[in-house]
């Protein structure tokens, strides 16, 4: 069993990576609400996820959005970010906000229409290069509403065919990270709605090419653990997008609906060490938060990505082998039992203070005066939402 500093260290160097939109103004297609000092461009919005790290110590990087997050100078971003003590992390692809995406980008029937998407992806590697982030993050709206509308097969071997042009335009150091998600926006079927699909496209690709795990995009009654075992066995799971959810892709802040699960997915992710850095999984925040504030926000989400953390650390790993190999099914499941009913708030409490932190980021935070001061210098302009 791990020592508490042992744990302490573990979370400590865990780095959790915010999301640019997720400090802008987002809702559903039925409304979004506006709040006070949201953030104007992507200056602005690197500044509040640097707000998160300061007070956390666990959110080093912040990925953009092309092109919700386009700008002149993309070295001064990057320098801009440095300055304030994080980093720009992955840069996440956009072709499916543009009218010639109606019917698909990369898989698109339309060899013009797969073209500029490719040329997309491209401008995104540039933004890679002057920003020195390594991953390109793909995520594809690209599907049928109706039976017939497209070849299935078709489809799949335009796709193959158009990563396959992103592929080598990739630096030696890059990679991408392809997403999956089971349905939405298209009804009848989705292109890559799941980690089968997406691993296939992967390895034809070769090494640089990982799978992104979003824990919405799922099935009710999905077994995301075991999808997360697999792929790290299969050495492919590059990003891990936390998240909750109630009914469907809802990006609830991660943890809310069930807590359990986070610590059963980062138990399976602990028992191969992929929670150290050296791994390279990429664990991110794709949460949208829609009526509560933002910045507390994704500080409580980080906060919980480390509870559950420090409990999946504390679990008795020899006890539970002994158990799964005795046959011992109840006292197995106690082992895990035992680690999710530990209360490591104190734990967390003494190494912030370790660290130089407040023992309570959120009340620090909300003591800083940043809300009321950003409330104030952002009051004129057009806050930045979703699309922009």
């Amino acid at each position: 069993m791990r020592t508490r500093d042992e744990v302490k260290a573990a979370v400590r160097a865990l780095g959790v990576e915010t999301a640019s939109w997720a400090f802008a103004n987002s809702g559903t297609r039925f409304k979004v609400f506006g709040q006070p000092g949201v953030p104007r461009d992507p200056f602005e919005k690197i500044a509040d996820a640097a707000q998160v790290h300061q007070y956390t110590g666990s959110a080093p990087r912040v990925s953009l959005h092309i092109p919700w997050d386009l700008v002149d100078d993309f070295t001064a971003l990057a320098n801009h970010a440095r300055d304030l003590g994080v980093e720009i992390g992955a840069i996440n692809s956009n072709v499916f906000q543009d009218d010639d995406y109606k019917l698909g980008s990369l898989a698109n029937p339309d060899p013009s229409v797969r073209a500029k998407a490719v040329a997309h992806h491209l401008q995104c590697i540039d933004v890679l290069r002057a920003t020195g982030s390594k991953d390109l993050k793909i995520w594809l709206a690209d599907g049928l509403n109706y039976p017939g509308q497209d070849s299935l097969r078709d489809r799949q071997e335009r796709l193959a065919d158009s990563l396959r042009q992103i592929y080598a335009a990739l630096d030696d150091d890059h990679r991408i990270l392809l997403e999956y998600k089971f349905f939405e926006p298209a009804f009848y079927a989705t292109d890559i709605p799941d980690w089968g699909t997406s691993l296939t496209h992967c390895l034809a690709l070769g090494e640089r090419a990982h799978v992104v795990l979003d824990t919405g995009h799922h099935a009710p009654g999905t077994n995301i653990e075991f999808i997360v075992m697999m792929l790290l066995r299969a050495g492919r799971l590059g990003a891990f997008d936390f998240n909750s959810r109630f009914y469907a892709d809802d990006d609830l802040m991660v943890g809310a609906a069930d807590p359990f699960q986070l610590f059963r997915i980062l138990h399976e992710i602990v028992s191969q060490d992929a929670h150290q850095p050296e791994s390279r999984v990429n664990f991110m925040l794709d949460q949208c938060h829609n009526i509560e504030p933002k910045i507390p926000a994704v500080i409580r989400s980080v906060l919980n990505v480390q509870e559950a953390l420090a409990k999946a650390l504390l679990v008795d790993a020899d006890a539970l082998a002994k158990a799964q190999a005795s046959g011992d099914v109840l006292g197995a499941n106690a082992v895990l039992m035992d680690a999710y009913n530990t209360d490591v708030r104190p734990l967390l409490a003494e190494l912030r203070e370790e660290q130089g932190l407040d023992p309570d980021p959120i009340a620090a935070y909300q003591r800083s005066g940043y809300f009321e001061k950003i409330s104030a210098e952002r009051a004129d302009g057009a806050q930045a939402g979703w699309g922009a």
